[in-house]
């Protein structure tokens, strides 16, 4: 029976509290405290709330109706005692927890006459030791009342008691109440006043702010939560963060306006960087996490969004002195702002547009007929402001999209297009005259690897023309040629630009020149055929003889002029037509003669042997010599069926070369039809191997009269085709939106002119693909 007595004791508070009042007085003085003695007070804590304690908070319960004396329990009529070990900590704990409540009220009241006097460092010295020091104290003291949170307060809160805490929380509620709400206004200024020394370059003692930050902070623990945050830090935002913001907008507007009116901008991009980083480190280092973003609002609108309009104008100076450092760092700044960088994206794309114009402009009537210094001039641009926009501006796309707005302007519209006749032509020919250079063989040719990283500048300057099937035409000409007349560099590099052409526009863009190349690959077995064939027969030609046979709708070339084939020649051509047509009956051969070339030896009057590689028509006239060595002009012209104006060309170039000369003429155009030509028997060369095959300006001029009729017909059957497949698809569509839809589908390639599109729209009307729409004018409907 002894130990269930033991285990019914109840502890009365009046017994135990000079205890335990020693012990938490032990604790806030910060005196030293053994295990044992912590574990005692614990102990006397658990006793005390584990006790069968009545409502009184401790007395002993009552059994009876009476207590001894013959008084009655005050409660005794109303509340049933609890079993012991089910109800005891709902109602033993609450005297205990108000005493300790009022002890450290008490204390704060101390501690309070102690800093009402205090100022500057000598309040934050204070505050912040007094802090660390009570912090420290009433998280041992809630350990040593732990048992009292488990079970009285979590019953108190749970029953809706929110006015009632845990210990620790009780005890910065006081501190909340009875020293910090007296003394916030000093400290408060007391830190503001620090940090705006360390600002003005003081060395200060970071941890009286970092402990007063976290004093603020702890005492927002009875705050509702707000968002995601475990409070809503409203004390610390409002005794704190509000004037701190404000002592920073302050302190900054003074010292940007100052620094301004001494220092030139660039300067003053170095201290704006410079004082934002020490604010971000000022967070990181003694202020709350959630004052960054504010903080760092506020210094951006202070420093950056104020003068933002002296950053455009600095903008445009470091621009045109290469200001690579300045330029990022100013980037940097005005891109913390939300709208900051349209204005820095129009200057840039202004200034690449001029600085692309100048160069073009600077290179004079040079640009026009040398294509490698115009494509040049504007790589030159593009890598500039390429490595510019990558390395300042961090490759940001609205930059890159000005650097691509800028070049396609200037590219497209510049001094050499706007002194030309076909204006939007220009460029593209240049550029497709500059892949002709760099893919024909020349003793300059550069290496494989080197010309496939050019070729890849060319498609950059590609990439911004907005006449694209302009420089298809060109190219595929230049190509043709090329590969006929086999001047091709090299085969890999040829088709490496072909797929890069693929790449960018797509296969119909390149199917051309595909089936070229296939012509070219099916000749060459031809021919081998042909040999074979002529071996077989035992026929021998007196010459060296190779046909290529080109599919008559994927090459560019015109019509045969009339022309008489020399009979030296005229056996092989008859040998090669009767060898195809046996093998592909139904197909008729076309000879090209004016794109046929040969070597004619030469034998001198000096003995010395000279291989001159020639067109047909240059040794057609040649060949002539060998009969005779004078002719008219009229006679020439006679016997080789040339034009008149042709000839005369050709025997210019044979002037030139000096293998031809006349007594009567010094030039080409002095030539007549009764002009006597001679043969120069003279006729000496440091090369054993003459190339006097040099293309003649008529020949020039009608290619390119060619190449500007063809591209304006490619043109109308892309329109209308585009036309069919819209209509097909809409079915019906008023003639504003067809319009735009053709623009839309067509800008890839080329611009479309509005009245060409609206003449290609009454050609299909006309072939019965649209009609209009009766009573509704401007709207067309497909006919199936």
């Amino acid at each position: 029976m002894a130990s269930s007595t033991a285990a019914l004791r109840s502890f009365h508070l009046d017994e135990i509290w000079q205890d335990v009042c020693q012990g938490i007085d032990q604790i806030y003085r910060q005196r030293a405290m053994s295990q044992q003695r912590y574990m005692q007070l614990y102990t006397v804590v658990y006793n005390y709330c584990t006790s069968h304690g009545g409502p009184n908070g401790g007395r002993p319960p009552v059994l009876e109706s009476t207590q001894a004396g013959g008084r009655r329990s005050r409660n005794s009529s109303k509340q049933t005692p609890a079993p012991l070990g089910t109800t005891g900590a709902q109602l033993v704990g609450k005297d205990l927890y108000f005493k300790i409540k009022d002890y450290v009220r008490k204390y704060m009241d101390d501690l309070l006459k102690d800093a009402k006097h205090l100022r500057d460092e000598d309040i934050l010295a204070f505050y912040t030791q007094r802090w660390e020091g009570f912090a420290f104290s009433s998280k041992v003291l809630d350990g040593i009342c732990a048992y009292l949170n488990r079970h009285w307060v979590k019953r108190q809160r749970e029953e809706g008691h929110c006015d009632i805490y845990s210990v620790y929380q009780l005890a910065l509620l006081v501190w909340k109440e009875n020293l910090f709400e007296p003394l916030q206004q000093q400290v408060t200024s007391a830190t503001l006043r620090l940090i705006q020394r360390e600002r003005s370059g003081e060395k200060i003692n970071t941890r009286l702010i970092s402990s007063v930050v976290e004093c603020y902070v702890a005492l927002c623990f009875d705050e509702e939560p707000s968002g995601g945050d475990s409070s809503s830090l409203s004390l610390y935002k409002t005794y704190f963060e509000r004037q701190f913001l404000d002592d920073t907008e302050r302190f900054y507007s003074n010292e940007s306006h100052e620094f301004l009116q001494q220092n030139p901008v660039t300067e003053y991009l170095k201290r704006a960087e410079q004082r934002i980083m020490e604010e971000q480190r000022r967070v990181q280092s003694y202020l709350h996490e959630s004052t960054e973003d504010p903080l760092t609002k506020r210094c951006e609108t202070v420093l950056i969004e104020r003068y933002l309009e002296q950053f455009y104008s600095e903008f445009r100076n470091l621009l045109t002195d290469d200001k690579q450092d300045d330029l990022a760092r100013m980037y940097q700044l005005v891109s913390r702002l939300s709208n900051g960088l349209g204005e820095l994206k129009k200057i840039l794309e202004a200034h690449i547009q001029q600085q692309g114009l100048a160069a073009v402009e600077k290179l004079g009537d040079d640009a026009s007929t040398d294509p490698k210094l115009f494509v040049q001039a504007i790589l030159d641009i593009y890598r500039k402001y390429h490595a510019l926009v990558m390395t300042a501006f961090n490759n940001d796309s609205g930059f890159v999209t000005s650097l691509d707005k800028a070049c396609g302007r200037f590219i497209n519209d510049n001094a050499v297009t706007k002194s030309s006749k076909s204006a939007s032509s220009k460029s593209p020919e240049l550029l497709a005259k500059y892949c002709d250079i760099l893919l024909k063989k020349s003793s300059k040719n550069p290496e494989e690897n080197e010309l496939e990283d050019t070729l890849n500048q060319v498609m950059i300057v590609f990439k911004y023309l907005e006449e694209k099937d302009v420089f298809q035409n060109f190219y595929t000409r230049m190509l043709a040629r090329r590969l006929v007349q086999g001047l091709s560099a090299s085969d890999d590099a040829e088709a490496f630009m072909i797929s890069k052409l693929k790449q960018a526009c797509g296969f119909e863009y390149t199917s051309k020149l595909q089936r070229m190349y296939q012509d070219m690959g099916v000749s060459k077995d031809l021919s081998e055929q042909f040999r074979e064939h002529l071996k077989q027969s035992n026929i021998v030609l007196d010459i060296d003889f190779t046909a290529q046979v080109l599919s008559s709708g994927s090459w560019p070339f015109p019509v045969q002029p009339a022309f008489n084939i020399p009979p030296e020649l005229e056996r092989c051509v008859q040998r090669f037509t009767d060898f195809y047509t046996g093998r592909h009956s139904g197909r008729k051969l076309t000879w090209l003669y004016h794109l046929s070339r040969g070597d004619v030896i030469y034998h001198a009057a000096s003995g010395s042997r000279y291989v001159l590689q020639s067109s047909t028509y240059q040794i057609s006239v040649l060949l002539l010599f060998n009969q005779s060595t004078q002719f008219t002009v009229g006679e020439m012209q006679e016997q080789t069926q040339i034009k008149l104006d042709t000839l005369v060309q050709v025997l210019g170039i044979l002037f030139k070369s000096r293998l031809l000369c006349s007594d009567e003429a010094v030039s080409e155009n002095d030539l007549q039809p009764k002009t006597v030509v001679k043969l120069y028997l003279d006729y000496k060369n440091k090369k054993l191997r003459v190339n006097i095959n040099a293309p003649m300006k008529s020949e020039v001029k009608k290619e390119q009269e060619s190449t500007e009729k063809h591209i304006e017909e490619d043109r109308k059957i892309l329109i209308q085709a585009a036309i069919v497949r819209i209509m097909k698809m809409r079915k019906r569509l008023k003639h504003q939106q067809l319009i735009s839809e053709v623009l839309a589908q067509l800008s890839p390639r080329f611009s479309p002119k509005v009245p060409m599109i609206k003449k290609c729209i009454d050609i299909l009307i006309e072939k019965e693909y649209l009609e209009r729409v009766e009573n509704e004018k401007d709207t067309y409907q497909y006919l199936a």
